[in-house]
């Protein structure tokens, strides 16, 4: 091809490749959370990327254009197929489809990537993955409390420490309640249930003021942008930020606050003996402390139904303007008792919660937890070709180290020496093995040490010294060549 028609390599919006340490780290993290879970009683199970559209709760899209918030398209039957775009949506068909054979409450796991087709920005990607923990056919609210313990506990286990953290919980009935005594109850009022659902998740960031204009006329931010709101006359918004502020220095205190705001309405009272009945179990089991009861708490998805609860970070981070802000969520979920409904003549009820991998991942790296920093893991020693005409004994070299657990390779490149080391210094290698004629002859091989000499080459000035002193590099019997590495790699690494 020439110049002109060559293709440009360059990477979609919103999606990103990862390097090998971070692939590493995410793994050693995404292992203790999958230790939590089984401690919990939890089993995995894999669901494929793509579903049935109408599976995942999505209208099927307009004419040719994929529904906004998924990545659509029409298989050879004309059946709109989507990527997934969370992970409970296609747990809820599993369950359905395989409802028999299924031990209830079934309590599953699962990890791996979603999709949201969503203008990317700072931190949000089109692609990212997520790890869940549901119970399904458990209807009491101790399923729901018992997720939140797991949460705290797999907080812990990751390395953010207890008081940089708290899991907070409330009752979307709660706020059904409210929404019934301003008037919003009933199917026709679906769509401003929502605008005032979505502005109340916006309180941490926005603030009273931000929420109360959002659930009045509208807001507009910084940039200028207006977002048009929920239409609620001044005595309803009250009321609903009255809700979000009835939070109490104990449980039994929002528990009272709560009742004041729900009461005539015997769905919100439901939601808040809900509650209560949590606090008392969260006691019982001494969370207490660092899982507690938030009126502030939404999510905004339609589908839940009871019980919802973010886990937050809550030690502060510099972000891009320089300035101090909380973490905030990592996690979040509750009970979605219609989901799975949707696919059987009876209701099956349900709840769970969702880690975003690459958020938590992030949060570790604020607070140096040894479980994602300082086990950077050494590159494969590498044997390097002196003699063309030898390839078969520096296999032999690779295929004795590997039996022996190290990691390593022969270089396969067609440079010389000089080029063959470059090559061992960007793989990271801990040692090269150097056998020329000469050392053959003699049944040796020449083991190079790349760390302790490129630590010695810093103290050394001149060509001179460095050949004088050959730093790090020394010679052993080629059946002494196992033993001699294992000690270069003990050297540095444990």
């Amino acid at each position: 091809m020439s110049k002109a028609e060559k293709l440009k390599a360059r990477l979609p919006r919103g999606f990103a490749d990862r390097a090998p340490t971070d692939f590493a780290a995410t793994e050693k993290m995404l292992s203790a959370i999958r230790e939590t879970y089984e401690l919990y009683g939890f089993e995995a199970v894999e669901t494929p990327f793509i579903e049935y559209t109408d599976a995942l709760g999505k209208f099927l899209p307009d004419q040719d254009r994929p529904n906004e918030g998924v990545f659509s398209f029409q298989d050879d039957d004309e059946q709109w197929l989507s990527l997934r775009y969370d992970l409970t949506a296609p747990l809820a068909r599993h369950v359905a489809e395989n409802f028999d054979a299924l031990a209830k409450p079934y309590r599953s796991y699962r990890c791996g990537w979603v999709f949201r087709n969503e203008k990317p920005g700072p931190g949000r990607f089109r692609q990212f993955m997520q790890f869940d923990a549901d119970t399904v056919g458990a209807a009491s609210v101790a399923a729901d409390a018992e997720i939140c313990m797991m949460a705290s506990d797999t907080l812990e286990r990751v390395g953010i420490k207890r008081g940089d953290y708290v899991v907070r919980i409330n009752n979307r009935k709660v706020l059904d309640g409210v929404l019934e005594v301003i008037g919003l109850g009933g199917d026709d009022k679906a769509h401003t249930r929502l605008t005032v659902l979505r502005a109340i998740d916006k309180l941490d960031r926005l603030g009273p003021d931000g929420v109360r204009a959002l659930l009045g006329t509208g807001r507009k931010d910084e940039s200028g942008d207006f977002t048009k709101g929920a239409g609620l006359d001044a005595a309803s918004i009250e009321k609903v930020l009255a809700f979000t502020a009835a939070r109490g220095a104990t449980t039994s205190e929002t528990i009272a606050n709560l009742t004041a705001v729900v009461s005539g309405s015997a769905r919100g009272e439901e939601g808040v003996s809900e509650l209560a009945e949590i606090g008392a179990l969260l006691d019982a089991a001494n969370y207490s402390d660092r899982v507690i009861i938030d009126p502030s708490v939404v999510r905004g998805l339609e589908y839940y139904t009871g019980p919802v609860y973010e886990a937050e970070l809550t030690f502060t981070v510099t972000n891009e303007d320089g300035q101090p802000t909380r973490f905030g969520s990592v996690a979040g979920g509750g009970r979605y008792d219609g989901l799975v409904g949707r696919f059987r003549s009876e209701p099956v009820p349900a709840t769970g919660f969702s880690i975003g991998v690459s958020r938590l991942f992030s949060a570790l790296k604020a607070v140096n937890s040894p479980l994602v920093t300082g086990h950077e893991q050494p590159g494969p020693v590498v044997v390097l070709v002196m003699d063309k005409d030898q390839i078969a004994a520096y296999q032999k070299m690779v295929f004795t180290l590997r039996q022996a657990g190290i990691r390593s390779e022969m270089y396969l490149g067609s440079s010389g020496m000089k080029a063959q080391m470059k090559y061992a210094d960007k793989r990271s290698s801990p040692c090269v093995i150097i056998q020329g004629s000469n050392e053959r002859e003699r049944g040796e091989v020449e083991i190079k040490d790349l760390i302790e000499g490129a630590r010695a080459a810093e103290n050394l000035s001149t060509n001179a010294e460095w050949k004088a002193a050959r730093p790090a590099q020394f010679s052993v019997s080629e059946d002494k060549l196992v033993d001699a590495v294992k000690e270069v790699l003990a050297r540095h690494f444990s």
